[in-house]
């Protein structure tokens, strides 16, 4: 960024500042691993080792003024290479150190090396090539500025001007006060009319097209080291010169190009909409059938390429092409939108053209792609073709904005002085209008379209950490909270307490895991969804559970015991329903790991007993119970429905195992989710006086069939008992000798008390009567023997 515009001294310093313009600094790395000793070196000499087939003695210049002996089996090794040269003591990446040896009898003193052998790529076929012009013996760290810091800047999705190097040097350069260079684009003259006709037939999507055919040019012709050596700062492979030049101005520029093998188009460029039934097979070698309605570029035959993200394998160059034929273009940012991820693809090209690319770029572009072509491979341009509709181009906006406004939102008292040359470096100088100023916003900002935007601007340059801090002045207004609820916070905290951890997953789900875990209602699904596996919105918080249980185990997480808080949505867009819900999965052994106690798995009612202590909190005013139920994602014989106040709320119980294979989740896995709603208007604690007298205990054990519930013979026994009854708890199930088959045993306690005088034994013998009287004819109970 140098050759555009002054630096400050200290990276950390430009990083800092960077940041608290708004583009926040995400890494600030080195250019290249660390390595030392490393020179550039020449081979003079070159002939096959003595005794191996696959080596070459080589003869190497290193500056030093003594010719050194290498062994090299690279299989580009030939006389008049320059390739990097490790001398004797030289320490490489992964803690290599160079050592003088003898390779099959042969003494080698010193390393050529590859580009991988020096952390420069993740892989090569040979020595690293280095230009005829590159002086020997000069420190190869030094002579590609490997020293060199990289940093990577996230930004937000309005700052697409930002996608280029001329974008970040234009806000360094307002930072730092200094004049910003920009590469030359000086229009190249042509030496021959061959054109390529071009025809805008949805003019509302692509309104600016710019085009250039250059004959001639040397395929063989590799790309200059400097060139392949930014890109790989960049994070992107050099392929063939053309290609790299391409990539290296979008880079620059910001302006994603194309370069089309000429004699593989047929007739002219024609920019329209794809046809039902239309296939194209793309540079990655995958073939798509294209949706009507997608922008594509074509010739007079087929589509070869689709607009904005990735041309066609057809008409791509090659290692044979000679002719090319150069596109760049302004494809409206709502026509790209989506395309790529409609054809699961996301490149770099439609990353930018999504966001907004400065529609005036185009022809300057070309014609720098053009002189760096010509410059390094040779070849005869043609004129620039430019086909615009300039009522589709984006237009300019006028913004105002007062001065007086900018102080008082932001607390300042920045000069209107200082104010009008921020605005003025950022390419919207000011006119002034009485109180109020008027800004043209330029074709590179997309984002600039209220005050608050250019207010915005002038905060950020003057740096978000001088803004002053103060308190507000307006009075403090605690909203009152009633204490029939309970917080959110305390459902939480009683399920970290009992060893959950909490989730925090996405909204949108896979459209066949919501299928498989909640198949009675039908999804929202999203219009333009981030990924494949996020294209509905959640009927149930379960599928996002489960897969962060998935990615727990399949990382050797045993014991998983996770929550979640959040909406579900159910019904369409105009009706959606959204629902405050609370979830959990446990899967895995019941407690940690402990010397004095077994590894017992997790089961149903280890689960049950979490959510009855969540139910707890909402008192006895709510009456809660689990019924029986079948839930098309659990078990059949281990699932229940959760019902407060005679209305289900939720359910509780084990994954269906047929769910949890087509899953690949091995062991048992429990799911629990309930309406945040039954934790509402709980009756409020109150005081109840003790009674002074004694307590009477009843036990009595009777047989029941299987399919009635102790929840049933609790309730028929607290309907009979009557106000004595204090409290009722199941102590004992038994099934076995003595018990007809089909049927079970529940031993109920019973705690009789009145608050005014001693029950009796004539008393409490009646009650009890009374209650398997009514046992007998509710529920067909008998006293077990």
């Amino acid at each position: 960024m140098s050759e555009w515009v002054a630096l400050p001294e200290s990276t950390r310093e430009l990083a800092e500042r960077l940041t608290m313009a708004g583009l926040e600094v995400d890494s600030v790395e080195a250019a290249a691993p660390a390595f030392s000793a490393v020179v550039i070196g020449e081979i003079t000499h070159c002939e096959p080792h003595p005794d191996a087939e696959r080596l070459k003695v080589c003869t190497v210049e290193d500056g030093s003024g003594e010719a050194k002996t290498v062994v090299c089996g690279a299989p580009n090794a030939a006389a008049g290479l320059k390739a990097p040269f490790a001398r004797v003591g030289a320490r490489l990446p992964a803690d290599i150190k160079i050592k003088a040896t003898k390779l099959r009898g042969v003494k080698s003193y010193g390393m050529l090396c590859a580009a991988k052998e020096l952390g420069l790529s993740e892989e090569s076929a040979g020595l690293m090539p280095l230009p005829t012009h590159a002086p020997v013996g000069q420190d190869l760290r030094e002579w590609l500025d490997l020293d060199d810091a990289v940093i990577e800047v996230e930004l937000t999705p309005n700052r697409s001007d930002c996608l280029s190097m001329a974008g970040v040097a234009r806000e360094v350069g307002v930072l730092t006060g200094n004049p910003v260079a920009s590469p030359d684009a000086t229009a190249i003259d042509a030496t021959h009319d061959a054109t390529r006709p071009v025809s805008l037939e949805q003019p509302t999507d692509c309104p600016r097209y710019c085009g250039r055919v250059i004959r001639g040019i040397n395929p063989a012709a590799r790309t200059p080291v400097w060139l392949a050596e930014r890109l790989r700062r960049a994070g992107i492979r050099p392929l063939s010169l053309t290609v790299d030049i391409t990539n290296y101005l979008m880079l620059e520029l910001g302006q994603p190009m194309h370069a089309f093998d000429k004699a593989a188009l047929s007739g002219g460029i024609r920019v329209r909409h794809a046809d039902e039934g239309e296939s194209l097979t793309l540079l990655n070698g995958e073939s798509v059938a294209l949706t009507a309605g997608t922008l594509v570029i074509a010739d007079h035959e087929r589509p070869v390429a689709i607009a904005g993200v990735m041309g066609g394998q057809e008409t791509a160059v090659s290692e044979a092409t000679t002719d090319l034929f150069l596109e760049a273009a302004f494809f409206a940012p709502a026509a790209i939108a989506g395309r790529a991820r409609e054809y699961g693809l996301h490149t770099d090209s439609s990353h930018r053209f999504e966001r907004g690319v400065d529609p005036q770029r185009c022809r300057d572009a070309i014609e720098r792609a053009t002189a760096l072509i010509i410059a390094h491979a040779g070849g005869d341009p043609g004129p620039v073709i430019e086909a615009v509709e300039a009522d589709h181009l984006p237009a300019t906006r006028s913004v105002s904005v007062r001065p007086k406004r900018v102080n008082a939102l932001l607390g300042t008292a920045i000069a209107p002085e200082t104010m009008e040359e921020t605005l003025s470096r950022l390419g919207m100088p000011p006119r002034a209008d009485g109180d109020t100023w008027w800004v043209e916003s330029p074709s590179w900002r997309f984002d600039i379209a209220r005050e608050v935007d250019l207010i915005e601007e002038i905060a950020r340059i003057h740096g978000y950490d001088r803004l002053p801090t103060r308190r507000t002045a307006l009075p403090a207004s605690i909203p009152a909270q009633s204490e029939s609820d309970i917080a959110l916070g305390r459902l939480r905290a009683l399920l970290v307490d009992r060893g959950f951890h909490e989730a925090i997953t996405y909204s949108f789900v896979p459209a066949d895991l919501q299928a498989r875990l909640d198949p009675e209602h039908s999804p929202l699904a999203l219009a333009n969804p981030l990924s494949s596996d996020m294209g509905v919105m959640r009927s149930s918080l379960w599928p996002g559970l489960i897969r962060a249980a998935m990615h727990n185990r399949n990382r050797q997480m045993t014991r998983v015991r996770l929550f979640e808080a959040g909406l579900r949505f159910r019904g369409g867009l105009e009706t959606l329903e959204q629902t405050p819900m609370i979830a959990g999965v446990v899967t895995g052994p019941a407690t940690p790991q402990h010397w004095d106690q077994s590894d017992r798995p997790a089961d149903f009612f280890d689960v049950k007993g979490d959510v009855e202590a969540l139910l707890a909190l909402a008192g006895p005013a709510h009456r809660c119970r689990f019924e029986s139920a079948v839930h098309p994602a659990l078990h059949p014989g281990q699932s229940a429905r959760i019902v407060c106040d005679d209305r289900v709320v939720g359910w509780v119980g084990a994954l269906h195992p047929e769910q949890a294979r087509a899953l690949d989740l091995d062991g048992r896995v429990y799911l629990f989710e309930l309406e945040q709603s039954a934790f509402h208007d709980r009756a409020l604690p109150a005081f109840s006086a003790l009674s002074r007298y004694p307590s009477i205990r009843r036990d009595l054990a009777v047989v029941v069939a299987e399919s009635v519930s102790a929840d049933a013979v609790r309730d028929c026994i607290t309907a009979a008992a009557g106000d004595v009854l204090e409290s009722v708890d199941l102590f004992d199930v038994y099934r076995g000798k003595g018990v007809t088959e089909g049927c079970k045993s529940l031993a109920m306690g019973l705690i009789l008390q009145d608050k005014s005088r001693t029950l009796t034994d004539d008393e409490v013998d009646a009650v009890q009567q009374a209650v398997v009287r009514s046992l007998a004819d509710t529920l067909n109970a008998e006293l077990r023997e």
